[in-house]
């Protein structure tokens, strides 16, 4: 019997899994912050494994509007919200740090995968991180836009800090 050419795994021909650094976040033993960018939105993770994945919190983008933010849910401003609010939902349910967890995304100097990044930082979660592939304030807040989009973006940051402050 011909036995013909072994083909990769399904997952990784698809280019949906890179199972070597899957295995490496797996083998650090520490939660992995998964973050997921889709057409509309923006979802992030806490998975945990112990033989296989646990979601433990997750957060959409689409939330912000709960807070007041009408603007796209996939902008830099929504990521980096989106991340603030995972940030502090983490350190609310006492997660205190996590593995930053992009797949198969490009990694490019000021992408919005960076803003949320920045904005999980800053909601107190502790990520290894390199502070040069974050994309500047101006940027995140929409001051490169308008000065009604930059204080639109202050008032709801304001917003999800009083509301997690409080708990």
């Amino acid at each position: 019997m011909k036995r013909g050419k072994i083909l990769p795994l399904k997952r990784r021909r698809e280019s949906k899994t890179e199972y070597k650094l899957r295995l490496t976040l797996l083998k650090s033993g520490k939660p992995r912050v998964v973050v997921r960018t889709t057409n509309n939105y923006i979802n992030l993770q806490l998975v945990e494994f112990n033989g296989s994945d646990k979601t433990k919190v997750s957060y959409n983008s689409k939330k912000l509007s709960d807070f007041g933010w009408n603007g796209s849910k996939k902008n830099l401003s929504a990521a980096y919200l989106s991340g603030l609010v995972f940030g502090l939902i983490c350190k609310r349910n006492k997660i205190k740090e996590g593995i930053f967890d992009i797949g198969t995304k490009r990694v490019t100097k000021g992408n919005k995968i960076f803003s949320v990044l920045k904005g999980c930082l800053e909601g107190e979660l502790e990520i290894p991180h390199s502070k040069d592939k974050f994309p500047s304030e101006d940027r995140i807040s929409g001051k490169h836009l308008s000065e009604e989009k930059a204080k639109k973006f202050g008032e709801v940051k304001q917003k999800i800090l009083d509301k997690y402050a409080k708990e």
